[in-house]
């Protein structure tokens, strides 16, 4: 297996995760809290999804799939900040994150998860020591900034799926 089979292995596992953590969720579902002050499984897909959109976009100097569309004004935000990833959010900001239905949730994701998977066709294992980041001490490599997506993007599929649960049997 290479590098490039590896990582599109590693990310296709997400869309099933979320799936599994939206499916059959309505409206105010998405959007209930487990208690004050907590992420609910709307945010937290949206959340997972922003992130990966932004350093995706980064990666290849173009603009956010968030951007391009009307993304924003079906999760009820006035408008698309590029910035907005959710990292940092007060519950006022997460409580503003209002996904009109799973299936926005949905298409969003999948037009990341497509840009994304294109992405890694085709990656070499010498492509993954490239620097994307300088700001950081050390400096990041395209790798680590892969790894670190996944990574954060599969803690918060858990969370979601974890929630759903609570909705679902609470």
């Amino acid at each position: 297996m290479d590098v490039s089979d590896l990582l599109i292995e590693t990310y296709d596992r997400l869309p099933d995760l979320v799936r599994g953590a939206v499916h059959g969720l309505d409206p105010d579902q998405l959007r209930q809290a487990p208690r004050p002050g907590a992420n609910p499984v709307g945010w937290l897909v949206w959340h997972l999804t922003r992130v990966q959109d932004g350093h995706l976009a980064e990666l290849l100097d173009a603009e956010q799939i968030w951007v391009t569309g009307d993304w924003a004004g079906r999760f009820g935000l006035a408008r698309a900040e590029p910035g907005d990833t959710g990292y940092g959010h007060t519950p006022e900001q997460v409580a503003a994150v209002r996904p009109e239905s799973a299936q926005v949730l949905l298409d969003y994701y999948d037009a990341v998860h497509t840009r994304t998977r294109r992405f890694l066709t085709g990656l070499r294992a010498d492509d993954l020591d490239r620097v994307v980041d300088t700001s950081w001490d050390p400096p990041v490599t395209l790798g680590v900034r892969l790894v670190s997506v996944i990574e954060d993007d599969l803690q918060h599929a858990g969370q979601a799926a974890y929630v759903r649960g609570l909705i679902k049997t609470g």
